[in-house]
């Protein structure tokens, strides 16, 4: 890795896309301190330092939903966008035919992302200010919001929140066009790196050494274990057919049948799982706070006493919260990389090719066989996702066995000194960067090797 960084500076071109990255990184956490008017700081500093629930948004923001910065929202409802074009393709036959046009095709549907986001992001900085202000317990985040008290500073809100996330979506797609790396997850891995000097500092000044030592361990075979499944990938075989290619000098021109593999990957979701399960495990803690008993008063009434328990169960500071997220991550990693899978139709693009998997029949038989496979390795993603999921849960159960430590004092899994999700896209990212700046190193070592086999 060391080596390809400084090949990468060693040649002008790729040198610039490098520094044009980090250029592009620092304008975008330059926004994100940039706070949204009328914003009270102390209200909202509190707010982040008793609740638990808003982790991945501001995780996915990069920090600056803990500002309430006008990038407060990241590039998050574009992810969701992306995630619900995704999940429609298969569904929607228009969708299904811009997918199999080629580059066209992909751009009509970024297009269609890009008109989706905007009223999402709309709709989500709506949303956001008036959740927070009901996690807030009646405290007001932005001293005048409200369609019915202040229409225009509302609309002005919502309109700059808006466009804080396009721009950190155009940041990201510059990053992709003209640095190294996917943009929106480089952006989102500069949010979560510049967070972990602030949680060692804040380890070091409590003077809490061992669990700095023991954070540290965890961390390296966590990284270690998702490295490990990432990079995990099972080879199906398969054999190319010979072909008759023409005439060359009265005879008959053929290939020989060629023999290679199909990698099937242990995680084809990726990340997504944890952000669905997340996702969804907030949404029923959201609308309970609305039919909740106020701070100090004995729930009334069967709504009061139903939000009261629900608030329970998908509160992270509760125990039950955690195997709950587990089995969401499973669920979900299955029903993602089953949709995944099926958009690709693996078995009819080899039989169009003429390819076969030996002893596998081409078509019904040889999709089945493939399911079965991708059924069976997705079963050890999804559990190491759901482990992932749960991670800072059973840190912070470890913790409590170390003599002065409470449960109390690791409640909710803020027990590291990054979240798992911020793990698992931190390497993710790292290794998919990593892999893009190899292979532009290896594609210019071959064009020089052509350009001086010429030229000689």
């Amino acid at each position: 890795m060391i080596q390809a960084v400084r090949s990468a500076f060693a040649l002008p071109d790729l040198r610039k896309k490098i520094l044009v990255t980090f250029l592009i990184l620092a304008i975008y956490r330059l926004f994100a301190h940039v706070p949204v008017p009328g914003v009270n700081s102390e209200a909202l500093s509190q707010l982040f330092q008793s609740n638990q629930l808003l982790g991945l948004l501001d995780l996915l923001s990069g920090g600056a939903m803990a500002n309430f910065s006008v990038m407060a929202m990241g590039v998050y409802p574009y992810i969701t966008a992306q995630i619900i074009i995704q999940l429609l393709t298969p569904i929607i036959p228009q969708l299904q035919e811009l997918q199999q046009e080629g580059e066209q095709g992909r751009a009509r549907l970024n297009r269609l992302t890009w008109y989706l986001t905007v009223p999402m992001a709309a709709l989500q900085a709506y949303g956001q200010a008036v959740i927070m202000t009901q996690m807030s317990g009646g405290v007001p985040i932005l001293d005048s919001f409200g369609f019915r008290d202040a229409p225009l500073p509302t609309f002005a809100i919502m309109i700059t929140m808006t466009a804080g996330t396009l721009f950190a979506v155009w940041l990201g797609e510059l990053i992709t066009e003209q640095g190294i790396g996917n943009g929106t997850s480089i952006i989102i891995l500069g949010g979560i790196v510049t967070r972990l000097p602030q949680s060692i500092l804040n380890q070091i000044v409590s003077q809490a050494w061992l669990q700095l030592i023991v954070f540290v361990i965890i961390t390296a075979v966590t990284v270690f274990g998702i490295v490990i499944i990432q990079e995990g990938k099972l080879m199906i075989w398969v054999q190319y057919s010979s072909r008759t290619l023409g005439q060359r000098g009265g005879r008959l021109r053929q290939t020989r049948s060629v023999r290679t593999h199909i990698p099937l990957r242990v995680n084809m979701a990726g990340m997504i799982p944890l952000i669905f399960a997340q996702s969804l495990m907030v949404f029923p803690s959201t609308i309970a706070g609305y039919f909740m008993a106020p701070v100090g008063q004995e729930a009334q009434g069967f709504l009061q006493t139903a939000a009261y328990w629900v608030d329970q169960i998908f509160n992270p500071q509760y125990n039950v919260y955690w195997p709950l997220y587990f089995l969401m991550v499973v669920g979900f990693t299955y029903f993602y990389t089953d949709t995944i899978f099926q958009q690709q139709n693996m078995a009819e693009n080899l039989r169009k090719q003429g390819a076969s998997i030996p002893g596998i029949r081409p078509g019904k038989r040889t999709e089945t066989y493939l399911n079965q496979k991708v059924r069976r390795i997705t079963l050890v993603g999804a559990l190491f996702l759901g482990t992932v999921a749960v991670l800072p849960w059973l840190v912070g159960l470890f913790m409590t066995l170390f003599p002065g430590t409470t449960a109390s004092a690791y409640t909710g899994g803020g027990a590291m000194l990054i979240s798992s999700t911020g793990l698992l896209i931190t390497v993710g990212v790292v290794l998919d960067t990593m892999r893009q700046l190899e292979a532009q190193l290896q594609m210019r070592h071959y064009d020089k090797f052509l350009r001086k086999g010429i030229l000689g």
